[in-house]
């Protein structure tokens, strides 16, 4: 049988894709130190853990839910958003998904015809694009320069704008480079959306891990018109390391989450409903634990950033969220003699065994990304294991 056309264009996942090549290498007895997965090296806390069993004992979690998610987890979002964001929203204004990856697959979905346009800046997170192109819309990518910190400009955005623009995606702090957007670009950007009936979909799932003084400033809050031109892409994975029990959100216009909502009934029938028990805890419950690995990733990025940006031709910016850094690597690659930064990935990978993501599945073929979501040990001898496989290759 013919496999679809969709799925024939589709790109996998680098990350996914880095992961498991070194899963496989380290099965296969490897020592293998992985700075691939954006995943807190964090077990998730007791108390969301402990609030999922009793929704287990208790029988609660052994039933389909809404498609939208319980009722007392769609206001908790809200109540949550409210803290956070100083925003208004009621829990028809909330879907609760199955991670914050399928919040933007569902909106896309939902918003979506055929040859409509997303503007994405690059670098990008590796799935914006192919979800893009499987809601049959058109990504158009906007090449950010690491100068001005891989951040678009409302120049940019004016130049790439057709009549077909529907959507812009906007990720700060960013997945793959670690950057803040300012107030003041915030707005300017929000404003150029709002006049120009541009959606902005705005995925804010690093929004609490920021770093060294700086701060993040949610789209959304900037003004009624915005936030009505704004949906909010969230999730509690990064936050509260709860990459495996899969919950995300979206926030927004009623007729878009209604629409999210139709078609998740279509589809998945509902988010897991003892993961949703654990994310009303994880969003009600104490938030120190939130803090605690705010503050080891703050450090982490500290005490490594100098280490990484020293090696030979590294050029790195230091991040101010999230937990990657996201050299370029040009001048690495002309010493080692290679002319394709996935190459020299994967040669780091067989002969140095560090493995880290391409940046050519984030539209940056000159940059890789090393994520910082595991111990110091592993990323002070995984430093040293690059530097000695540069020298190397230099030497050869």
């Amino acid at each position: 049988m013919d496999i679809s056309k969709r799925a024939q264009k589709l790109e996998p996942s680098v990350t996914l894709a880095a992961s498991a090549k070194a899963n496989a290498l380290k099965a296969c007895g490897k020592d293998i130190l992985s700075l691939t997965v954006g995943e807190p090296d964090f077990i998730t806390p007791k108390n969301i853990q402990q609030a999922a069993i009793q929704a287990i004992e208790s029988g609660k979690a052994s039933y389909y839910t809404p498609s939208a998610g319980i009722k007392e987890l769609r206001e908790a979002v809200a109540q949550h958003i409210e803290t956070y964001y100083q925003l208004n929203y009621q829990a028809n204004n909330v879907i609760i998904t199955d991670g914050a990856k399928f919040a933007l697959y569902l909106l896309f979905q939902a918003v979506l015809n055929p040859k409509d346009e997303v503007i994405i800046p690059v670098p990008y997170w590796v799935s914006y694009g192919e979800q893009v192109k499987l809601a049959e819309g058109v990504p158009v990518f906007i090449t950010c320069a690491q100068e001005n910190e891989f951040k678009v400009t409302v120049a940019q955005l004016e130049a790439a704008k057709t009549a077909k623009t529907k959507l812009l995606i906007l990720n700060s702090p960013s997945n793959p480079t670690g950057m803040i957007y300012s107030e003041a670009e915030l707005r300017n950007i929000g404003e150029w959306a709002v006049a120009n009936d541009v959606l902005i979909v705005s995925d804010d799932i690093y929004g609490r891990l920021v770093y060294n003084g700086a701060v993040f400033t949610p789209m959304a809050s900037l003004s009624p018109a915005i936030q009505k031109q704004t949906i909010i892409i969230n999730g509690v994975s990064k936050s509260y390391a709860m990459t495996g029990w899969r919950i995300g959100y979206a926030v927004g216009e009623e007729t878009i989450i209604s629409a999210m909502n139709d078609i998740a009934s279509q589809s998945t029938s509902n988010p897991t409903a003892v993961s949703q028990y654990a994310a009303l805890e994880a969003l009600t419950g104490e938030q120190d634990t939130v803090e605690t690995m705010r503050q080891a990733f703050e450090a982490r990025l500290n005490e490594i950033y100098p280490i990484f940006a020293t090696l030979p031709g590294f050029k790195l910016e230091k991040p101010h969220g999230a937990f990657y850094l996201f050299p370029n690597i040009k001048e690495t690659l002309t010493m080692c003699g290679y002319s394709d930064v996935t190459k020299w990935v994967d040669d780091l990978l067989a002969e140095g065994e560090v493995a880290l993501v391409t940046g050519a599945g984030f539209g940056a073929p000159e940059n890789v990304r090393i994520s910082y979501a595991t111990d110091l040990e592993t990323l002070k001898e995984a430093a040293k294991r690059i530097r000695a496989f540069i020298e190397k290759k230099t030497a050869n």
